[in-house]
């Protein structure tokens, strides 16, 4: 072998040539932003629009359309639309509703808001979304709906979700701000629950700035929802048992969406479909390139099926380091990443272990706020559980590059990578440190994405 075949294949660890050497161009640019859409937001700039109503509610009636509901309602951000749906659904004090400890925390904190008490329940391995297999056994006389995160893109199992929902008589909430464009079976996500809701912003899949939205084909859920933060349409309020109360927002919210993002979002619409077929086919091309290596796995539907990941949102693989002798998740990822690719070991912590849902008293009730709604007798380690998969889940995924258009020689480059690191993980064993417990985070994932991608 001669000096530049071995500088080629040594690790760019320890010194060899990084395997990604392209220009990377713009395969990680998120949003494209076109013409179309600056000239939409400067058009209600200039007309200082920017708080009104009218482009929004044509953003939600498109959108609505789009997606085959009845009802969109904005929001300024999609943690409102998750509490706007939660009280649209008429979930409040002393009910329970029951959520994946794997997910952002939006998905979870505004149940505080309305005095409701979070269940945890464990994730599927395979997926990283709800297992409905740990959802049965938590339904109690209190429990009012199941919170289905589709995580990371990859939609939940709705099928048993569904039918565990229906025995049951609880209503179901789907949180999509991963998933915008995924299809479970054919079917969109976002389109089998009572409601759903997306997060918009800018780092989303479907992103339009700052935004959510909650859908619903209920018009009492829709009803609710705008009766609780968007007191300037109260006159939409028709239903008897509402109308008396229109003139205030019920929970004292303004969850107005701000005009440039509606604007912005109108041609995103128009635009993301073309876009995430492209996202699809590039991640794919990754996820082919790689589907036979040792140790590593990606998370996505099984192939040719009707499931798909939409626009592939914090896209993961599975790690396996007994078949690397084991060898940390952190040491592969750094010599991953020193080969000029992108690995981000593990993905969101476990909620359920987190003082907010332990001990916290948020509001000064004198208990934890996760048990505050509850009558007196509530003993706060009822709800405080081991949930293993959710636990470990941080040593054995590991986030990959969420390309945006297909590019093959450079996603190419890209797996190249992988494969080199795997091809010499023996010599990542002899000064390995270990650092997997450092690994996970609540809130800093998208910060991190956006320095590398």
């Amino acid at each position: 072998m001669t000096q530049e075949e071995q500088k080629k294949n040594e690790l760019a660890l320890f010194g060899g040539e990084r395997a990604v050497k392209s220009e990377q161009q713009d395969m990680f640019k998120w949003p494209v932003v076109t013409e179309r859409h600056e000239q939409a937001v400067l058009k209600v700039l200039r007309a200082g629009g920017m708080s009104g109503f009218d482009i929004t509610k044509e953003f939600e009636k498109k959108y609505a359309q789009l997606l085959g509901r009845e009802y969109g309602l904005a929001y300024h951000n999609g943690t409102a639309a998750i509490l706007g749906a939660l009280y649209g659904m008429g979930i409040g004090v002393g009910d329970e509703v029951i959520v994946p400890s794997l997910t952002y925390w939006a998905t979870v904190t505004p149940a505080y808001n309305l005095g409701t008490t979070p269940v945890f329940a464990d994730v599927d391995p395979d997926t990283i979304c709800i297992d409905p297999k740990d959802i049965e056994h938590r339904i109690t006389p209190r429990t009012r709906a199941i919170i289905v995160v589709h995580y990371a893109g990859m939609p939940a199992d709705m099928d048993a979700i569904i039918k565990i929902a229906e025995k049951h008589d609880i209503k179901i909430l789907e949180d999509c701000s991963h998933a915008h464009g995924a299809l479970y079976k054919g079917k969109e996500v976002g389109t089998f629950g009572d409601a759903s809701a997306f997060s918009l912003m800018t780092g989303k899949s479907l992103a339009i700035g700052e935004g959510g939205i909650l859908f619903t084909d209920d018009r009492k859920v829709y009803e609710r929802a705008i009766l609780f933060g968007h007191y300037i349409r109260h006159n939409e309020i028709t239903l008897k048992e509402l109308k008396p109360f229109a003139g205030l927002p019920s929970g004292g919210y303004k969850h107005r969406m701000h005009q440039l993002s509606s604007a912005f979002g109108l041609v995103q619409l128009e635009l993301y479909p073309k876009q995430m077929a492209e996202i699809d086919r590039a991640m794919n091309y990754f996820c082919d390139l790689l589907d036979d290596s040792d140790g590593i796995k990606p998370i996505r539907p099984e192939k040719g099926s009707n499931t798909t990941k939409g626009g592939w949102y914090y896209p993961h693989f599975r790690y396996v380091a007994e078949e690397f002798e084991g060898l940390s998740l952190s040491r592969f990822s750094e010599a991953v990443r020193a080969e000029g690719a992108i690995c981000n070991p593990g993905c969101n912590k476990p909620l359920h272990i987190h003082p907010l849902f332990t001990t916290m008293d948020v509001y000064g009730h004198g208990r934890p706020t996760r048990i505050a709604g509850l009558d007196e007798s509530a003993n706060i380690d009822k709800y405080i559980e081991k949930l293993p998969v959710s636990e470990s889940i941080n040593l054995h995924v590991f986030e990959v590059p969420w390309f945006k258009r297909y590019l093959p020689e450079i996603i190419e480059e890209h797996a190249n990578a992988y494969k080199k690191v795997i091809k010499n993980y023996k010599a990542l064993l002899a000064d390995d440190t270990g650092k997997d417990a450092e690994i996970g985070g609540y809130s800093s994932f998208f910060s991190s994405r956006k320095n590398t991608q």
